[in-house]
């Protein structure tokens, strides 16, 4: 992840961000496209179905669900859950939705009690209602549920668009402690000069494994000040990275694959959030780098065949907001998308044969282009999951 030599951006306006909030009883399903879709309420702006668990439950295994909804404007839903249905349209909804929730443009997760399903095929979708009680049904998609005598296996999410019709080959969804060796390194890079850190490329990272952790489905990359000094004299920060290089499974994308993660924007200056991939001294497409200075901007490039985009969306990127972010490393053209929709093609493309190691981590900028890391405030970056679709 090099630092784009081109000016950055004058700064937007930052954008106020709010958190909020949180369920249905027989409503007819809308014929929605899942997750490009919104509903709109009297009085209540655009909702829009960012997330929804389980991709997947095994017959006899109760599982809980959890939907996570955003808004273009604040307000209360008198109830907010998940609903099931399965083939003759019978009602099978996760019990304990949530009422008087809050939803804001930041997001917010609802989180229902467990129930358990038999093996099949149903339809699985979030669900509001307004203060009117007028009853919202968000994009809906299938919710497989494995039986476990016949072994069927279950798979991460698919969602619309440009994963369409591809199929999940790797995954991280952040639901159990990193697998540290196996999976994951963090501890060193090839795109790092010393291995833990890179002051050349205008860093003040010092990798350190403890600095990413993982709590309710979510990983977290914290940076403090470090005890190192760097070798251009300047103290070090103790940060999180998380790359498959040197990991035994060793995986990698390549042509073809479409990559995605949902992550939480950081506030604070010099924090320096990204998606990005590197094998063998370059191979690099940012999927995605983050500046706070520049609240309503995400950085997307190809540095192996040039192209780039400063992407601006006030009401999808602000400082601790959660977006998705999406690439499909095309031979021919590299395309970007954020939350589903398609922001940017390139028009060059990796190759044929291009493939790289996926890197996800929280940097922190030594001043030459943004504000550098000051004080001693730590600095946070979230991830909910990571997918691969071929």
């Amino acid at each position: 992840m090099r630092p784009t030599t081109l000016a950055a951006p004058s700064r937007p306006l930052r954008l106020g961000v709010l958190a909020g909030a949180a369920a249905l009883v027989g409503v007819p399903l809308a014929t929605v496209p899942a997750q490009a879709a919104t509903t709109t309420g009297t009085g209540t702006g655009t909702v829009v179905q960012d997330r929804l668990t389980p991709a997947g439950m095994t017959a006899g295994s109760a599982s809980t669900a959890s939907v996570t909804l955003h808004a273009n404007r604040c307000f209360t839903a008198k109830t907010v859950g998940v609903g099931v249905r399965d083939a003759a349209g019978t009602n099978l909804d996760f019990p304990g939705s949530a009422s008087n929730v809050r939803i804001c443009p930041g997001g917010t997760t609802v989180t229902t009690g467990a129930r358990a399903l038999p093996a099949g095929s149903y339809t699985q979708f979030g669900f509001w209602q307004d203060t009117a009680g007028g009853w919202h049904n968000l994009p809906t998609r299938t919710l497989t549920v494995a039986d476990p005598a016949a072994g069927t296996p279950t798979t991460p999410t698919t969602p619309a668009g440009p994963a369409q019709g591809k199929t999940p080959v790797w995954a991280e969804e952040f639901s159990g402690p990193i697998a540290w060796g196996s999976k994951w390194t963090g501890d060193r890079s090839s795109a790092y000069r010393y291995g833990d850190h890179n002051p050349d490329d205008n860093k003040l990272d010092w990798l350190a494994p403890s600095a990413v952790t993982v709590s309710g489905g979510v990983a977290t990359f914290t940076a403090t000040p470090s005890a190192h000094t760097l070798e251009s004299g300047k103290r070090a920060w103790d940060t999180g990275l998380l790359t498959t290089e040197y990991s035994k499974d060793g995986f990698q994308v390549r042509t073809g694959d479409y990559i995605e993660a949902r992550v939480k924007l950081p506030a604070g200056d010099g924090a320096w959030p990204a998606l990005w991939t590197w094998k063998d001294g370059n191979n690099e497409i940012d999927s995605f780098e983050y500046h706070p200075d520049n609240p309503n901007l995400l950085e997307l490039s190809n540095r192996i065949r040039p192209g780039l985009k400063y992407h601006t969306d006030t009401a999808a990127i602000a400082p601790d907001r959660w977006v998705t972010v999406g690439t499909y490393y095309g031979a021919d053209s590299v395309d970007w998308y954020v939350n589903g929709a398609k922001v940017y093609s390139d028009g060059t493309g990796v190759g044929a044969n291009w493939s790289a190691y996926p890197i996800l981590n929280l940097s922190l900028s030594a001043g030459q282009y943004h504000p550098a890391a000051s004080g001693s405030a730590a600095l946070a970056f979230s991830a909910d999951y990571l997918r691969v679709y071929r």
